[in-house]
């Protein structure tokens, strides 16, 4: 499975120009002389006809690496762990990537899950051992080290390489619309998010799923889903997709050989953990189950508006208020939740004029997951980044969602800072507000996909290509014999003809 991203385009049809084609680039390219001429050289011509170094592919490749460069310096000022004053905040290079190297016990050399519970689903359990107790056995035998900055800088370095190899991926699954991968190497939450925490890990390891599914590979998409679902549980909701579309183009065999791969692959990463280290295994579970309304989700911001709205007596609850003193009844009503937008992203797959495309259905489904989720974490933003690029790769509402990215992440730091020195630094409705924006703009973008679903003529990807470059064995397949039967509507009945009229 190579990814080759240099060529540019396919070697069959031409490639995609954003400044012609994409309405918000054109706009903006008139500020430095217009769209893309005609007899201009272009970027993204076939490698074998063009000799230039710089191709598109390279350029998105280099800005992604430099994207991550000024992540890497933004965070240099909490490399050192000596977190005084409230640097992590005021500098907002706040790191669980350091900060567990020493909560997690790492740096004593514990084992996760042998000798220490951990609060991450198992792979990256193990990634955080791969990388940190090498750490502390250099640090052993040389004390002069700063085990938490080499630690950190190790982890930089990886998850930095999977995030290239994601735009790489990108740019193989989107030969002819190289420029597509630039809104994932250019985006704000990668400059802000990268390694806050692990979430890489699952992204490269997800897209490399995809990359396999799109070259009709899916016993290997499906441990790689699998992989990647051991390291954040959000990729094995792709599976959903895969196996919804497999219906529709009878393609069922395929849908089925992923979903079992994956499951294989899951359980055969968890069980090393699991069976001697039942305790430790659990605590990602039970966090997950006890774990009460968090910052900036839409049960918080209901939290916020049941104190402006509630008119009860002293110690009365409004309806948020009360989910987050019933937890049990929260986790249900957001797994059903989840589980209506489920059903509902797969009557919408089955419904449509035209089969969608996987990617689609895919950011459709981890959208639902995070707008309804009491957990919504800054960096869970890198989720959706690889899937808004593959199912809507448009720069007007892809910018308002990543200007409001921007704004959560230095609200969040301020309600962070507020809460450790016991100061608000600005009043609570200003991080409500952020968070309603980053909501309402991931709701926004779903809107959009769920539109060019319905609408395929106006999907900027089916202008490029016949059907669906992510599809693999789907791609220009026809719809099952049934699917026609069950979307087409019953014609009215013609009214009985009036019986003609009899002589006296």
């Amino acid at each position: 499975m190579s990814i080759q991203p240099t060529a540019g385009t396919d070697d069959a049809g031409t490639g995609d120009h954003p400044s012609r084609s994409d309405g918000f680039v054109r706009g903006a390219s008139e500020l430095i002389g217009g769209p893309l001429g005609d007899h201009a050289v272009a970027l993204d011509r076939p490698a074998d006809r063009e000799s230039r170094f710089w191709t598109a592919a390279r350029i998105v490749l280099a800005l992604a690496c430099l994207t991550l460069a000024l992540h890497w310096v933004q965070k240099s000022p909490c490399q050192d762990g000596a977190w005084q004053n409230n640097i992590q905040y005021t500098r907002m290079c706040y790191t669980d990537v350091l900060a567990l190297y020493y909560a997690e016990g790492l740096n004593e050399g514990k084992v996760p899950y042998r000798d220490h519970p951990v609060e991450y689903p198992v792979l990256t359990g193990y990634f955080m051992g791969a990388l940190g107790l090498p750490v502390h056995a250099l640090g052993v035998d040389n004390p002069e080290i700063n085990q938490g900055q080499w630690a950190y800088n190790a982890n930089a370095l990886v998850l930095s390489a999977l995030a290239v190899a994601t735009v790489a991926v990108i740019l193989a699954l989107r030969r002819r619309r190289p420029w597509d991968a630039a809104l994932f190497a250019l985006a704000p939450a990668l400059f802000l998010t990268a390694t806050v925490n692990w979430d890489l890990l699952a992204v490269g390891l997800a897209a490399f799923g995809f990359l396999a599914w799109a070259r009709s590979r899916p016993a290997l998409a499906g441990v790689l889903l699998g992989l990647a679902g051991a390291a954040k549980m959000w990729p094995l909701f792709v599976l959903g997709p895969i196996l919804v579309l497999a219906l529709r183009a009878n393609r069922i065999r395929a849908g089925l050989t992923a979903v079992g791969t994956a499951l294989v692959a899951l359980v055969a990463v968890n069980l090393p953990a699991a069976v001697p280290y039942r305790d430790n295994w659990d605590r990602f579970f039970e966090l997950n189950t006890t774990r009460p309304i968090d910052w900036g989700t839409l049960w918080y911001i209901g939290r916020y508006l049941d104190g402006k709205v509630n008119t009860g007596g002293p110690g009365s609850m409004g309806p948020f208020e009360w989910l987050n003193a019933n937890i049990p009844t929260l986790n249900w009503l957001s797994y059903a939740l989840f589980g209506l937008a489920c059903l509902g992203v797969a009557v919408l797959a089955l419904r449509a004029p035209k089969r969608p495309r996987l990617a689609q259905l895919a950011f459709l489904v981890v959208a639902a997951f995070l707008i309804f989720s009491k957990v919504w974490s800054q960096q869970f933003v890198l989720w959706l980044l690889p899937l808004v690029v593959l199912a809507r790769p448009k720069w007007g509402a892809f910018i308002a969602w990543q200007v409001a990215e921007i704004g959560y992440f230095a609200a969040f730091y301020g309600e962070l800072l507020g809460s450790a020195t016991s100061r608000p630094v600005f009043p609570e409705g200003v991080f409500v507000l952020a968070a309603t924006l980053r909501l309402g703009t991931v709701a926004l973008l779903c809107v959009l996909v769920v539109k060019e679903i319905l609408h395929p003529e106006r999907d900027a990807v089916r202008d490029t290509y016949a059907d669906d470059p992510d599809g693999g064995v789907l791609d220009g397949a026809p719809d099952a014999p049934w699917v026609d039967r069950w979307r087409r509507r019953p014609e009215p009945s013609e009214p009985a003809a009036a019986p003609a009229p009899t002589a006296a």
